[in-house]
């Protein structure tokens, strides 16, 4: 991207004779600026991007977006469009005035992303598994192709166009994962992107909070298959009530996957081996495919289903998808460690949905031979299904584990349901946030040689701090 390429996209008019200039990146703090860099200054809840707009130009910035006034920055305001006589006079670095930063953003997206029309799209939604699908998918399509996706979570209003502008013209495909609060945010982001394949997972009560009931959030989420053109594919989950009918919200071909002989491409006898990972048989178009993948629990089933899926309709063959799936455990949030008394850790603390924790769960139970201890968190922005929610949960444990330890009021509820379910009281124990280090001393009193521990909770929780503990305790 160059200087004159986002004028053009500011305003719809390439300013003639100059401009030149590369640019060598987008980023909203100036901490990460580098030389050549256009700063877009956000307002924030704490802190407002035009304060720091000195400092990303000290850093090495080029260019700067501005919807204020900045005090002794040559600005070139384009809100009324752009003026030849003032681009004349311009001179870098310097501040490019609009009537918003991050309308301004998006629009320079739109623009970026049109330019690319060789490019094929992944749109991937959902309430859980998005970021797992997002990183498998791209690993699958990378035996092939060049291809960009997401970095981290970046799958908002500001973290998508942050992505959609490193485009470079080596780029085959794009994966991106598509997050959604509330209605309408599915249908901006596709807006900016332009999916041509639609991937949705499931529909849980992530999110229910804010969004309202597990049919509003349906609703959001399918914004995505909705968006997709007549030529483009809907990748939807068979087995899941509130996705399968999305096939009807869609001009797009739809593609079921499942574990249902329904499914366009469909998964037979799957095997937990809970650390070992998964096998299962791959059903497509009269081939049997086996596997035996680097996946950690029966619930990875879909998350490979999904990425196959994609690699196929990409026109990848058999070994390359299967390749890419067992590429490495990249796509994993699941991580293990070992404490000093020698028992495992599943730290699977990036976040925490009921659907999510009763996947870690029934993981826990495919692991054989060993005490099991789950250490379990509030789940939130779960609103009315909040008591259920934790209820489920709470059930689920007392079947699989020997000792369930919780933090947080609202994980007090799966205390009381694993109890009534069966687990002992002796077996339970239950922390309020304030006692995070009480907590951990009462995990290290149970644990032995051999046992192994699952740490997950919603990511306000910090559920992180228990793992790190137990892993440096002597």
């Amino acid at each position: 991207m160059r200087v004159a390429d986002v004028i053009h996209g500011l305003t719809g008019h390439l300013p003639p004779h100059r401009g030149q200039e590369p640019v060598t990146a987008v980023v909203i703090d100036s901490r990460q600026a580098t030389p050549g860099s256009l700063f877009v200054a956000l307002p924030g809840e704490r802190h407002d991007g035009h304060d720091f707009v000195a400092d990303a130009f000290a850093r090495g910035a080029r260019l700067a977006l501005v919807h204020k006034p900045v005090p002794h920055c040559p600005t070139l305001d384009l809100r009324t469009g752009l003026d030849l006589a003032a681009w004349e006079v311009f001179r870098l670095p310097g501040c490019l005035r609009v009537d918003n930063t991050l309308q301004g953003l998006q629009r320079l997206t739109r623009f970026w992303r049109r330019k690319w029309s060789h490019l094929r799209v992944v749109g991937i939604t959902g309430s859980v598994g998005k970021t797992s699908t997002k990183e498998l998918v791209a690993q699958v399509l990378a035996q092939r192709y060049r291809v960009l996706k997401n970095p981290g979570n970046y799958n908002n209003e500001i973290g998508l166009p942050l992505t959609l502008l490193r485009l470079r013209p080596e780029h085959q495909w794009a994966v991106l994962e598509m997050g959604f609060y509330v209605s309408g945010d599915i249908a901006l982001l596709c807006d900016l992107a332009q999916p041509h394949l639609g991937v949705v997972t499931n529909i849980g009560l992530v999110h229910a909070e804010r969004a309202g009931s597990q049919a509003d959030i349906a609703r959001g989420k399918a914004e995505l298959v909705e968006a997709l053109p007549p030529d483009g594919v809907a990748i939807l989950n068979f087995d899941d009530p509130w996705v399968r009918p999305m096939a009807r919200r869609t001009a797009a071909r739809v593609f079921f996957y499942g574990l249902s002989p329904e499914a366009d491409l469909w998964a037979s006898d799957v095997q937990g081996l809970g650390l070992d990972g998964l096998r299962f048989v791959f059903h497509y178009r009269g081939e049997a495919v086996p596997v035996h993948l680097p996946l950690l629990g029966r619930h990875a089933v879909h998350l490979a289903l999904r990425a196959a899926a994609v690699g196929l309709l990409a026109g990848l063959d058999w070994p390359e998808v299967v390749r890419g799936l067992r590429a490495d455990r990249a796509q994993l949030r699941v991580m293990t460690v070992t404490t000093p008394q020698g028992a495992l850790v599943i730290d699977d603390t990036y976040n925490a949905a009921p659907q999510s924790v009763l996947a870690a769960l029934n993981l826990l139970a495919d692991i054989q031979g060993r005490r099991k201890i789950a250490v379990l968190g509030d789940m939130l922005e779960l609103g009315p299904y909040e008591a259920q929610g934790h209820a489920m949960v709470g059930e689920r444990a007392a079947d699989v584990v020997d000792y369930l330890v919780t933090l947080g009021p609202r994980a007090r509820g799966m205390a009381e349901a694993a109890h009534k379910a069966g687990l002992p009281a002796a077996r339970i124990a239950s922390f309020a946030p304030t006692e995070v280090e009480a907590l951990i001393a009462h995990v290290r009193g149970l644990l032995q040689p051999g046992d192994v521990v699952l740490v997950k909770g919603s990511r306000g929780m910090r559920m992180e701090r228990i793992v790190a503990a137990l892993e440096a305790s002597s």
